[in-house]
């Protein structure tokens, strides 16, 4: 399952992500991670959830993002929560012309395939969001 929490810039999306981590890590019987572009959040993240910065692992671009979220299913079985912050920043997308639509169909695929639940926050206005993916946002700020 995807969800996505969509919003513009500096709208409080973080926030949401980092309440929505806290209480899954509480609930979860697998493992519950949490990738971002740094790790400045590290100490707001309930101890149970692996902060993951993704710049440590030269993910720069759509195939190596995928690539990396694969190899995280595969090395952990248990796998059970992702929460992706800045989402675009993430995939490799932001600042190009690259539409992020294939990545999230991607990330479906992995989703059912490996029974992994990915929680999107995406800097994109809930509005823009892809038509086959409307009933995935639980969050439009």
């Amino acid at each position: 399952m995807i969800q996505i929490i969509a919003g513009s810039k500096g709208k409080g999306k973080t926030p949401i992500l980092l309440d929505k981590a806290n209480t899954e890590a509480s609930a979860s019987k697998g493992s519950v991670v949490y990738l971002d572009k740094n790790s400045k959040h590290m100490y707001e993240l309930n101890r149970n959830v692996r902060l993951i910065n993704i710049r440590d692992y030269f993910v720069d671009s759509p195939e190596t993002f995928l690539g990396f979220v694969c190899g995280m299913a595969s090395q952990d079985h248990d796998l059970e929560k992702v929460f992706l912050d800045s989402f675009l920043a993430l995939s490799g997308v932001e600042g190009t012309d690259t539409d992020y639509g294939p990545i999230l169909d991607k990330l479906e695929i992995i989703s059912a395939k490996f029974h992994i639940d990915f929680v999107i926050s995406i800097c994109v206005d809930g509005s823009q969001i892809p038509d086959r993916f409307k009933d995935k946002v639980i969050v439009s700020l």
